[in-house]
């Protein structure tokens, strides 16, 4: 019997920060995640992480917020940026927010990140035999493959041979289906700096996710600090808010990512054994 799967999505930033961008005037960061929910009454969420930054209480969303928006999900996603700065007490804050959910929580890292620092912080993190921060969750609607798209040293993501190896280990044998998250995403959204900064081995990614012959049903980003949706090659995507800050939708300013101060979002997906939905959502008054 297929159970409906629901998990809560996070994504970028626990505080409201600057970016890679250092001609913006606000600076502008990198948002993602989506959640799943099971047809039993638990749901998964996605959160575009926050972006913890000093050790203070984040502006954008306060632990009762992220409680009581994804209480009641099988287990959350965070998608990556967990910190602005990649520092120790940025890393304690977001953990004791997290710490809050009554769920499963798994964190993935993005270009904000530091590996070392995100492993000494957070005891749980995983990592594979590489020491890229990536793992495998089965549940009942499918596999969920969390990739590490962390470039040392670079805004922009990269999936190196020893993560695309790691990819395709993972999922060729599954005959369940797959949904892929990736922080940075691998399409341009028509945002100049923030396209400038995707993810770079695409043709890479697509041509393991066709030699695979898996079922790909859904791939979830952080990065873009937008809800978006649509398809890329033959697979749909979706990306959230982040809990932090967004990026104005802007299609014209190159050289930076306009920072907006919009609501916090996350999402939350319900994958039932003929469909995929994802419901975006605000925070009230973030």
């Amino acid at each position: 019997m297929f159970e409906t799967p629901v998990f809560a999505v996070l994504d970028h930033g626990l505080a409201r920060s600057t970016d890679e961008n250092p001609s913006s005037p606000a600076g502008s960061p990198e948002t993602g995640g989506p959640a799943f929910q099971p047809q039993r009454p638990l749901p998964p969420a996605h959160l575009n992480p926050w972006q913890c930054q000093h050790h203070r209480s984040p502006p954008g969303v306060s632990d009762t917020e992220v409680r009581t928006a994804v209480g009641d999900a099988a287990f959350c996603v965070v998608s990556g940026d967990l910190t602005h700065d990649g520092d120790p007490l940025g890393y304690s804050e977001a953990a004791r927010i997290l710490s809050c959910l009554p769920m499963p929580v798994h964190l993935m890292i993005g270009n904000h990140d530091d590996r070392g620092t995100f492993r000494e912080a957070l005891h749980s993190a995983p990592y594979d035999q590489h020491g890229f921060a990536q793992q495998v969750i089965d549940t009942s609607a499918g596999r969920l493959v969390l990739l590490d798209t962390r470039e040392h040293g670079r805004p922009e993501g990269r999936l190196c041979e020893q993560r695309l190896e790691w990819l395709s280990e993972k999922i060729a044998a599954c005959p369940d289906p797959i949904f892929l998250f990736l922080d940075h995403p691998p399409l341009s959204v028509g945002f100049g700096r923030m396209d400038s900064i995707r993810l770079q081995d695409v043709d890479a990614l697509a041509a393991v996710l066709e030699r695979s012959n898996a079922t790909i049903h859904h791939l979830f980003f952080g990065h873009l600090h937008r809800n978006i949706a649509g398809s890329w090659r033959k697979w749909p995507f979706s990306g959230i808010r982040g809990t932090s800050h967004q990026i104005g939708l802007d299609f014209t300013t190159q050289g930076y990512a306009p920072v907006s101060f919009e609501a916090s979002g996350y999402a939350v997906v319900r994958v039932e054994a003929e469909s995929v939905v994802v419901h975006f959502a605000e925070v009230e008054g973030s």
